[in-house]
């Protein structure tokens, strides 16, 4: 028999505990239209980790987005290509329709893929995108398909690409929100996360320098992407990390991002707190064990989370677990299920396993002696036996 409720009661324990924290939503989910005003037509801001959205503006508006469209380039590269020390040799076919922005790559040139990356991210080189994409996949088309395969993937659903720079096209789009989860994938890619935090670096004879101006505009920031045509506007993609925290923000035709993304993340990291909801390792609730001399056996989450919380939101904890266990109870076998609600929304859940072995007793304390005596007994015979034979 197992039992699952609301454990209210135990939420109280365990804030006392430190491992259960607070947090209020409205019951369907939805964002409180709160934060501050930016002059972006599409924006949001999203906590790093857990994926949170703390604030949006038309966050799921199908718009043009520009050169941070190499973000999911470098993704798909460097997932498929993951040898950057590699020699590419550009053949004059992938240059074809790089226009723009460029770091004036020439037919034949022999250079590395971390050098076309760096020239791509840091100076948002057109011509350095498509000469990924074409190394990559063999040509630009194939590597169009995979960025569009791996945008599914991340569960970007107003999202199309229809090239690797980011230029105008009918089909080239995505919204604030989905290029949100793809710099969260890019964030947790140690590679790109270095590269998009670099200020400039040197590699061969080329020196690249950060379009990001909030690399050293606002403390904390860590990354990510500029983007801009005439059509489409200002668009910034950018990550700032502050005690632990990491926010990612993205605004969509945006004349003043520079101050809208600094105003974003104090508005984030000043309203809400990262807390524990629960703690690995740390032990939630006993159950009584059948079976055994041991009467108790207690239960712990087998991995931590937490979440970023507003200071007068509650979170409810529910357990999966059984009324009681049998004999033997193995330590670390699973016995349920944490679950944590913000209202009526699912934040996630951890295994709970057991905190130590218990043994089971299938005879008395009497039966128990007994054979200690049995033992001992054994162990003179068998010492007997042996002086006997030396006799």
């Amino acid at each position: 028999m197992r039992i699952r409720g609301i454990a209210a009661a135990l939420c109280a324990v365990l804030l006392l505990g430190g491992v259960c924290a607070g947090a209020a939503e409205a019951e369907d989910g939805a964002v409180p239209a709160l934060g501050p005003e930016n002059q972006a037509v599409s924006a949001v801001l999203v906590d790093a980790d857990s994926g949170r959205v703390l604030y949006e503006k038309n966050a799921h508006e199908r718009r043009l987005i520009a050169s941070i469209t190499k973000l999911m380039t470098a993704l798909v590269a460097v997932e498929s290509s993951p040898d950057l020390s590699v020699t590419v040799k550009v053949k004059g076919e992938w240059l074809s329709g790089a226009e723009g922005s460029s770091i004036y790559l020439e037919a034949e040139e022999e250079l590395t893929l971390e050098t076309l990356l760096y020239g791509m991210l840091l100076e948002s080189g057109n011509d350095a995108a498509q000469a990924v994409a074409g190394f990559c996949a063999g040509d630009v088309e194939t590597f169009v398909e995979w960025m569009n395969l791996r945008a599914e993937d991340l569960g970007m659903a107003d999202s199309h690409f229809a090239n690797p720079s980011g230029l105008n096209a009918e089909e080239h789009y995505s919204s604030a929100y989905d290029m949100a989860l793809c710099a969260m994938a890019c964030m947790d890619n140690a590679v790109i996360a270095r590269i998009v935090g670099t200020k400039s670096v040197t590699v061969g004879t080329r020196t690249f320098v950060n379009h990001n101006k909030l690399l050293n505009m606002y403390d904390g920031c860590i990354g990510l992407k500029t983007g801009y045509t005439e059509l489409a506007g200002r668009t910034l993609v950018s990550c700032a990390e502050r005690d632990g925290e990491r926010l990612i923000a993205v605004t969509l035709t945006d004349p003043d991002d520079w101050d809208d993304h600094m105003a974003l993340y104090d508005y984030g990291f000043a309203a809400y707190d990262r807390r524990e909801l629960c703690v690995k390792g740390q032990t939630v609730r006993t159950l009584p064990v059948s079976g055994s001399l041991v009467r108790f056996v207690g239960v712990a989450p087998i991995a931590g989370m937490t979440y970023p919380l507003k200071e007068d939101e509650e979170v409810t904890v529910v357990l999966d677990l059984p009324v009681r266990v049998d004999a033997p109870v193995q330590e670390g076998g699973i016995a349920g299920k944490m679950e944590f609600y913000l209202g009526r929304t699912r934040l996630g859940s951890t295994y709970l396993v057991y905190t130590r072995p218990v043994y089971s007793d299938l005879f008395s304390r009497y039966t128990l002696l007994d054979r200690i005596l049995e033992l001992v007994r054994g162990k003179e015979q068998a010492a007997m036996g042996v002086l006997l034979r030396k006799h």
